[in-house]
């Protein structure tokens, strides 16, 4: 049998949409369907038997891990591979082939309503584990199908919305993620988005689906839509798109297109046959009938401790002494009634969870006494009585535990937030508890960030706990009482107010546009290269114990290539997790270029007094930039400057580097400045007898640097009126000298190695 040809072209255009809302056509017994879910952080697998295709019902109960906002938080990626595999497990066992996650959309304004499911306003940080979560699903033989692709960074309007971002910033912030998934996992499948990118849908632009993944990448799997993100099956077909999901009744459209012509069979082939490959690839799955639901939760808390991230304790307040005689007051209803994950197409029935409130109480000792007031609502409407409940409380106790956050309503999939700020009545409740008790502990629950500017001086400790999946309440405890120290990091800045976000004037856009008018400057890209204060900075986090950094070394090992080390102790009392971030900074080029960004990360235990020494690899690609004239990366010669820190404000060591740069030299042309002629290795040498005839230009400024300045900037052309010979049939003869002196000069492809990002402990 030679699939995909020898079937009709109406069977390989069926193939080409589901049979149902998440099943793909089977064509008789020479192709089955196989299943898909939704799963980024648990298995959404509505019950095959009860006809709901939509969701509209509870789904089957299964483990609901940390959302990505969590995971991602947690800077470890072999954390994430099993968090992975467990997914895959469960998904087996739900009768599924292919989770529909991990999410790795870049986290562009604190405002995205789906920024839980989501790593990091970085993209190697959103790249690195997202790779590892595709890993661990794969490693079962279970498919991973990586979204949104791409430039999918909002939710209103977001099926329609054109975002519209130079390329540049296209190559250097929004697609990172999705390539270094691409190269390094190798995920089955990838899913469109619904938004256009610069006018195009996702789903019909040839650009990102065919040049850019398959060509471009070597991306080899399947390519399927976001459910109902096809308007036009014949052009996103003919664009790259394999699967259009849920099915519209369109097929005969594909078969009437390839009749008339307007479409080649050979897409339909290729599409079809794509499908036919995923599905011979989940066939060899392992298949399981049940999971360890004990071990799994066991995962989850893993997790949601890891993710969780100290962002503040004066005079160590936490941990708390679980052993210690004490009151403590638990005030706020997430105590009791936990937000654990986000609301949308990810949400998830869990096997069991664990409440902050029960399990505060079991891992207290007998001499610790603990009482609950939940203080609000999650309406938002203000309730002196709960109020003055909780504020009695406070005051008979000697720490409150403050939980507090967003409820479900005001964030999810489907719109964005408009404020960042905690709802007012749970502002007011806290001010009022630390008015009766000096010792005040907050510990949020939210899937995006939330201000803390305007309330943190009433707290002496914050515990970002984000969205901790259905250990949330064991996990807390664990961190509250010093069983497990934290170790999260931020992967998004916390900004001071909404007003200093870079996209803040741009989002969400309007008339169908919205302009991402910052470009690169994402996140703390922005709030480092312009100096803007943040509350708590990107890679931030607190641990109980305390870390220093030391011996910084930069060696160069092989072209364009570089080891660095340096040495991380653990100087505190108990063991702890550091993460060790490396940075490299472009001084000489900014603000043309980020003051800096992260180029590697790595995630160490040590014991108290112990010491490792951490080793990163960095390549031509982390220290390139992308060029919109070449179309390509570009090294430009020159120095570097690595840094080595805590977070990207905690900057410990730093050290010098240069590169001489790609070898590959831009084009000059008649457009082309005097400063860039005088810069270029070649013009500067062809120019030099015309610029004895020009000198006195440059000697009539007497030396003003300004004048000097204004000179270099102006086009070679232009000084055919100055009078010092460089009229246009001259600058013509200097570009063709230049051009054919030039034989390394290209305004093509370079070809500057994918940086591996990686970092091992040595």
């Amino acid at each position: 049998m030679n699939l995909p040809h020898d079937l009709t072209l109406a069977e390989k255009a069926s193939l080409t949409s589901g049979s149902s809302a998440w099943q793909t056509t089977p064509v008789d017994d020479r192709v089955r369907a196989i299943t898909l879910t939704d799963g980024p952080h648990g298995i959404r697998r509505q019950d095959p038997s009860a006809g709901d295709a939509l969701g509209l019902n509870d789904s089957l109960p299964a483990t609901c891990f940390p959302p990505a906002v969590t995971l991602g938080s947690s800077w470890d990626p072999g954390l994430a591979r099993r968090v992975g595999e467990a997914l895959a497990r469960e998904a087996s066992a739900l009768g599924a082939d292919v989770v529909l996650g991990p999410g790795v959309n870049i986290k562009r304004s604190p405002l995205c309503g789906r920024n839980f499911e989501y790593f990091s306003e970085d993209p190697l940080v959103s790249g690195v584990m997202g790779a590892a979560v595709v890993a661990g699903i794969q490693s079962l033989g279970i498919g991973a199908c990586v979204k949104h692709f791409a430039v999918n960074n909002q939710e209103t309007d977001r099926m329609r919305v054109s975002a519209d971002v130079d390329e540049q910033t296209l190559r250097e912030i929004y697609l990172p993620a999705f390539e270094r998934i691409v190269r390094e996992a190798a995920p089955y499948a990838v899913m469109s988005a619904y938004n256009k990118v610069n006018g195009v849908y996702a789903s019909e632009n040839r650009r990102l689906l065919t040049e850019v993944l398959r060509r471009e990448w070597g991306f080899d799997g399947l390519v399927m839509s976001d459910w109902g993100a096809v308007n036009d099956r014949v052009a996103a077909l003919a664009a790259g798109l394999d699967l259009e999901m849920p099915p519209t009744g369109t097929d005969e459209q594909i078969v009437a297109a390839v009749m008339a012509g307007r479409l080649e069979e050979e897409a339909v082939t290729a599409a079809a046959g794509r499908v036919i490959r995923l599905v011979g690839r989940v066939q060899d799955a392992r298949r399981f009938d049940d999971w360890d639901e004990d071990a799994h939760h066991e995962l989850c808390r893993q997790a949601a401790r890891a993710g969780a991230v100290l962002l503040k304790n004066d005079g160590d307040l936490l941990p708390l002494d679980p052993a210690g005689a004490q009151r403590i007051a638990v005030i706020g209803e997430f105590a009791r009634s936990p937000r654990y994950q986000g609301h949308g197409s990810s949400h998830v029935v869990p096997t069991r969870l664990d409440a902050p409130w029960d399990a505060l109480r079991a891992a207290a000792g007998p001499g610790t006494e603990l009482s609950f007031t939940p203080g609000f609502t999650f309406d938002g409407a203000p309730d002196a009585a709960l109020v003055a409940e909780a504020v009695a409380a406070a005051a008979s106790a000697d720490t409150a535990l403050v939980f507090l956050g967003l409820p479900e309503a005001a964030e999810s999939e489907g719109f964005d937030r408009t404020t960042i700020d905690l709802p007012a009545d749970q502002i007011a409740l806290l001010r009022a508890v630390s008015a009766v008790c000096p010792r005040v502990a907050v510990v949020l629950a939210n899937g995006g960030v939330v201000g803390v500017a305007q309330w943190q001086d009433a707290a002496s400790a914050i515990l970002e706990g984000w969205l901790p999946g259905q250990a949330a309440g064991t996990a807390l405890a664990d961190l509250l009482f010093g069983f497990h120290s934290p170790c999260g990091r931020l992967t998004e800045t916390i900004p001071v107010k909404l007003a200093d976000t870079p996209s803040h004037l741009n989002f969400p856009g309007r008339d169908g546009h919205v302009v991402y008018g910052e470009g690169r400057y994402v996140g703390y890209r922005h709030y480092d290269t312009l100096d803007v204060p943040v509350a708590y900075p990107f890679g931030h986090g607190l641990s109980y114990t305390r870390f220093s950094h030391d011996d910084l070394v930069v060696v160069e090992s092989g072209e364009n290539t570089w080891t660095v080390e340096a040495t991380v102790t653990n100087t505190g009392d108990r063991f702890g997790h550091e993460v060790v971030q490396l940075y490299v900074a472009f001084e000489e080029q900014a603000p043309s270029r980020p003051r800096h960004e992260l180029r590697g990360f790595a995630k160490v235990g040590l014991e108290p007094g112990e010491s490792r020494r951490v080793s990163f690899t960095l390549t031509g690609r982390d220290i390139a930039r992308w060029s919109p004239s070449r179309h390509d990366w570009r090294i430009d010669p020159g120095g570097f400057v690595v840094e080595v820190g805590a977070s990207s404000r905690d900057i410990r060591l730093r050290a010098g580097a240069s590169t001489p740069g790609d070898g590959v030299v831009d084009e000059l042309g008649p457009m082309s400045t005097l400063g860039e002629w005088l810069a270029h290795p070649v013009g500067a040498e062809v120019l030099g007898a015309r610029m004895q005839s020009a000198a006195g230009l440059l000697d009539a400024s007497g030396g003003h640097a300004a004048l000097i300045n204004l000179a270099l900037g102006i086009p070679l052309i232009k000084f055919s009126g100055f009078g010092i010979g460089l009229t246009p049939d001259v600058v013509a003869e200097l570009v063709s000298a230049v051009r054919n002196a030039s034989p390394g000069v290209s305004p093509g492809t370079s070809s500057v190695a994918s940086s591996g990002g990686t970092a091992s402990d040595a």
